[in-house]
């Protein structure tokens, strides 16, 4: 316990200097003010920093404040995060900007406490814009964090529980230091990020080396654990690329469940044969008049793996209760999630 204690005493006197030294130049971290940091937390979550640039600034350019985007067009709002996925992310960002644009007049709660309230904002990203943005020592601990503290410690619970989380949030609490907890918070993401990294760990260049217990005992990558995954579910579906000319037919999902109020292109669950697909697109209004080619694709979200057969169908007019549009106009103004976006290019 006390050599436990001591590991976590001396994070703040080695990671800060390597921080200031090796930090990454992103376009998040030139200002510390909330919402631009809020914005980029949210993007960063289940996505990859490099993916997540283009993104966070093409966003920031488009609502360049928190009543710009409590006050845009959700579609607007939709199209500008297409591709990022897990598109409630965007939705309950839009839901806080216009909390904080209508009962906190555009500004942040300064706690992690006060934040927790907002839509969409979980323990992580509030500890991570309090620390940052109001210097409080709310720890951010995400899956680096767990990785860097179960390995430096040895620590075998699994990090899916809870309690192994918050466990690990309360001694990191205890010894944030006054003055420097966003740079504290920001150097744990930085050194799991780039460092102490899932498979092929850069022990050699981490400033905890000689104190962590997994590189002392070679075992580095017995770290972190988890509890055993549940299987994926698998569903068949059966995609309708319907094309007319220039125009291709699009549809909106239901409000709710699996990518809810997005456009896709029409489908129905199970595989159908050839002939049966397109007598069941026949059936709601459409009017195919040649096969084009048949197309397989696979799409896994977090617990659903998705196995599609794609029938590309030419139509002689642009009927059925479909929206018909042009390809630009497809890509411009209709928010297509990636599992129906990878079909443009078979279209």
């Amino acid at each position: 316990m006390k050599k436990e204690k001591s590991l976590f005493e001396v994070l703040p006197q080695r990671l800060l200097p390597w921080y200031r030294e090796n930090a990454r130049d992103l376009p998040w971290r030139h200002s510390r003010e909330p919402y631009r940091v809020w914005v980029s937390e949210i993007m960063l979550q289940q996505t990859r920093v490099e993916a997540v640039i283009g993104y966070y600034n093409r966003f920031m350019e488009a609502f360049p404040t928190v009543e710009a985007l409590a006050e845009a067009e959700e579609s607007r709002v939709l199209k500008l995060w297409e591709g990022l996925g897990y598109y409630s992310r965007a939705r309950n960002l839009q839901k806080a900007a216009k909390q904080i644009a209508a009962e906190y007049g555009g500004v942040f709660p300064d706690t992690a406490e006060g934040l927790l309230k907002l839509p969409g904002i979980g323990a992580y990203t509030a500890g991570a814009v309090a620390s940052i943005c109001f210097e409080r020592p709310s720890a951010a601990v995400d899956g680096n964090v767990l990785r860097i503290i179960t390995r430096m410690t040895a620590d075998d619970r699994a990090i899916d529980l809870n309690t192994t989380k918050q466990d690990i949030a309360e001694k990191l609490e205890a010894v944030y230091p006054a003055g420097s907890c966003g740079d504290f918070t920001q150097a744990l993401m930085e050194l799991g990020a780039c460092v102490c990294t899932p498979k092929s760990p850069k022990c050699e260049a981490c400033p905890m080396r000689d104190l962590c217990c997994a590189h002392a005992a070679h075992t580095e990558t017995a770290y972190p654990v988890k509890l055993p995954k549940a299987k994926k579910r698998v569903e068949e579906r059966t995609v309708f690329l319907l094309r007319c000319g220039d125009e291709l037919a699009v549809c909106r999902r239901e409000e709710e469940g699996l990518l809810a109020g997005l456009w896709q292109f029409p489908n129905c669950s199970g595989v159908l044969s050839a002939e049966e697909a397109i007598k069941w697109i026949a059936e709601r209004g459409a009017k195919p008049t040649e096969l084009v080619r048949e197309v397989h694709r696979v799409h896994i979200f977090t617990h659903i793996r998705w196995e599609m057969t794609a029938y590309v169908l030419e139509c002689s007019e642009p009927a059925g209760d479909f929206i018909w549009a042009d390809r630009t106009e497809v890509e411009q103004h209709y928010t297509l999630p990636t599992a129906f976006r990878m079909f443009m290019e078979d279209v």
